[in-house]
Order: structure tokens, then C-alpha cells, then sequence
């Protein structure tokens, strides 16, 4: 399959990869951690949702099969092209103008805290039209109002197409609210990943 030249050239053009998911979503993130590979000259970003106060070794499982540096964010954290951040639990992350990250206590977002929503609205305001965002599979509307300020900030938004996501009401809410410049399958998603 061939993907057209606007997804491409917005591609090309962004600095940051911005990863939403909730539940279902892991199993195409580990994916896409796995393929990553240095040649990408970008940033990634990956907010999931996780139980409040339950242990992860996300991360551990993450770095394993990683071939870039990946870390869990840090409040002030510089954020380096080929470098995987995940946000850590409890916490929402916010990208300052200075493209450093920050980390904020407040009440959860759609009963999320990392909230999707939090860290796409801090990156369409920093990163603008230099940005890829992916909304994956996840059974709340969290990451759609930030995924729709991210496309009219001029960024490259994509939704994952709900047929092909364990949980529909992510990418169907993002959809809905005309969030989605492009509504991608799984197969499509990675080979964007890939270019």
C-alpha cells in the first residue's frame, strides 16, 4: 500500500512522534518501540493509561526491545531526537516552550492521569505543524480534544482505524469531533513509522 504525499511530506517535516493509547493499545505500541530505529531523527512521546498505583514494568519491557534510548519522562527533562519517552503514572506531562518537559499533579483527566489530552494541547502549542500525532485504541474520549487542537495547530493527526482497535471509543471520539486528518490501519500506521 502507498501512502500519499501529504502524510509523507508532514512526516518528513515534524520533529516530534507523539503516541496515544489506552486500552488495547499496548500491543501496537511495544510494536512500534520495537521498530524504531536511530535513522528516525525524531523525538517520540508515548502516553498510556495506567491503574493508578499499580506497578509497571512497562518500561523494563519497553527498553528491552528498544533500539533507541528510551526513558521514563523527568520533570525538566530536555527532549533529544532519537530518544523514546514514555510518561510516568500518576503524573500528566506538559512540553514547555523551551522543549523541555514538566510534570503536574493535577486532578486526572477522563479519569487518566497521564492524560493524552494534557500532553497533545502543551505539544500543538510548542511543536505546531512540526508534529505527528497517533491516537490509538482506548475505551474513553481522552486524547480527542487534544488531537483536534494538534490538527488545527496544523500538525499530522492520525486515528487508528476503530475496526482495528480492541477499544473503538478512542479513535471513534477523535473521529467524531473531526480530530483525524487521516484514518489509518495498523499496517498503514507502521509503515509511516518505518519511512
Amino acid at each position: 500500500m502507498a501512502l500519499n504525499k501529504d502524510i509523507v511530506q508532514r512526516w518528513h517535516n515534524s520533529q516530534v512522534v507523539l503516541i496515544g493509547g489506552s486500552a488495547g493499545s499496548f500491543k501496537p505500541i511495544f510494536r512500534a518501540v520495537k521498530n524504531f530505529t536511530d535513522s528516525l531523527n525524531k523525538s517520540v512521546i508515548i502516553v498510556i493509561h495506567r491503574k493508578k498505583n499499580f506497578f509497571s514494568e512497562i518500561e523494563k519491557l519497553f527498553a528491552e526491545n528498544s533500539r533507541m534510548l528510551l526513558k521514563e519522562i523527568s520533570d525538566k527533562d530536555v527532549i533529544r531526537n532519537n530518544t523514546v519517552y514514555i510518561a510516568p503514572a500518576n503524573y500528566h506531562v506538559l512540553i514547555e516552550s523551551e522543549k523541555v518537559f514538566s510534570l503536574d499533579v493535577s486532578d486526572a483527566v477522563w479519569y487518566s492521569k497521564p492524560s493524552i489530552d494534557v500532553t497533545f494541547e502543551s505539544a500543538a502549542d510548542v511543536y505546531g505543524s512540526q508534529c505527528t500525532a497517533i491516537l490509538l485504541s482506548g475505551a474513553n474520549q481522552d486524547g480527542a480534544e487534544g488531537l483536534l487542537k494538534l490538527k488545527t495547530a496544523g500538525a499530522l493527526t492520525i486515528v487508528q482505524d476503530p475496526d482495528e482497535a480492541d477499544m473503538a471509543e478512542m479513535p471513534l471520539s477523535a473521529i467524531h469531533l473531526g480530530a483525524a486528518r487521516y484514518i489509518l490501519s495498523n499496517d498503514e500506521i507502521f509503515e509511516l513509522l518505518k519511512i
